[in-house]
């Protein structure tokens, strides 16, 4: 049997527990800091923020502090800690590397046997072996941490659950929850923890995040402009070749209001190589994050910084006042629309593509005698 992949693992990136440092979020961990050392500690943290900007890898850091910082007991205590740091060589940070930190669960997508693939949420049976777990006592009677990765994926049940956990706490256990999209969680799971949210990364924090990953970016600018500050897009659009593409797009779409069609053609059969399933997709990504990126710089007429060489002339001419980045909007929604409930029928991927490509011709036309 091969291994099981992980829920949580990037592809190319290391795991989140592998990563002892965060870039990015030091306004975070002293929040969590100054509670931990006040005694104002909560027993939940929802661990909030926009996907891939290291929510998980700050949950981690969490729990190796909480598992290896000893308690105050009293006239021998230690000082307090200043820092939420942990020495690699600490028998906590071996366990949790190994996943066998016996004071400490994980939930997350479980892997099915049956289907030999990962799960798409997390059911209610997963939810089982936390109450087990948390029904013992710690060995040693010290803290328990339980990380759930991520509670966008609890389905109803599962979600029920967790809830009843979060109502009546056991005692020294500490839950951090990570969540992408909090709004989408039950409101009661919310106003039962206290919320700690990132920000997207600076371009600066996000060339050195990627970095300590392992990834060598020569110029990265443009991959913060288009990731979002995100380090797991990021990690996507090098892994798949994003930065090409999105140039190769611009200088298509710097043809307009009168489409190169021969341009446009060889994006679209790209977008439907077989071998390269996930092109189509992201494909569309960069197709609605170029027209998210006119809309927004015709509303507030600002350029944004390029992604792409010929960009910020490209979207100064396409968006030269604000009417017209309601007419790019409004198409930008339109395509979002039509391509999702395309893949759902499995629609021919190139034909879709060079489709989009007329809708921005007809709206560019449309717009150049403004």
């Amino acid at each position: 049997m091969t291994d099981i992949p992980e829920p949580d693992r990037l592809e190319g990136a290391p795991h989140p527990r592998e990563t002892a440092r965060v870039l990015g979020h030091a306004a975070a961990e002293r929040v969590f800091l100054e509670a931990f050392t006040s005694g104002r500690m909560h027993h939940a943290w929802l661990i909030s923020g926009p996907k891939g900007i290291g929510k998980a890898t700050l949950a981690w850091r969490l729990a190796r502090f909480l598992l290896a910082t000893p308690d105050d007991d009293g006239m021998f205590a230690p000082p307090p800690p200043r820092s939420l740091d942990i020495p690699e060589d600490h028998p906590v940070a071996h366990r949790l590397l190994a996943l066998s930190e016996p004071r400490m669960f994980l939930l997350r997508r479980p892997w099915d046997d049956k289907a030999e693939r990962l799960k798409t949420e997390i059911t209610v049976e997963e939810t089982r072996g936390l109450r087990n777990f948390l029904g013992l006592s710690a060995a040693d009677g010290g803290r328990r941490v339980v990380l759930v990765d991520s509670a966008d994926e609890l389905n109803r049940n599962a979600a029920n659950a967790i809830l009843k956990l979060l109502e009546e706490p056991p005692p020294r256990v500490t839950f951090l929850i990570v969540a992408h999209q909090p709004a989408g969680l039950l409101p009661t799971i919310r106003s039962r923890t206290r919320d700690l949210r990132l920000a997207p990364l600076s371009p600066p924090d996000l060339a050195a995040a990627m970095t300590q990953a392992g990834a060598e970016i020569a110029d990265p600018a443009p991959l913060a402009e288009l990731a979002g500050g995100s380090v797991g897009e990021a990690f996507r659009l090098t892994h798949l070749q994003g930065l090409e593409l999105y140039a190769a797009l611009v200088r298509a779409l710097a043809t307009l209001p009168r489409l190169d069609r021969v341009m446009a053609r060889a994006i679209a059969d790209q977008a439907a190589d077989r071998k390269r399933p996930e092109a189509f997709d992201l494909t569309v990504t960069l197709i609605d994050l170029f027209l998210a990126r006119l809309a927004r710089a015709g509303t507030t007429r600002e350029i944004p910084r390029e992604a792409a060489p010929g960009e910020a002339a490209l979207i100064e001419r396409l968006a030269a006042d604000p009417g017209i980045a309601r007419d790019w909007a409004d198409l930008a929604q339109h395509l979002g629309l039509r391509a999702r409930a395309a893949r759902a029928v499995n629609l021919d991927p190139s034909a879709l593509i060079l489709d989009m490509f007329l809708r921005m011709e007809e709206t560019a036309a449309a717009v150049a005698p403004r």
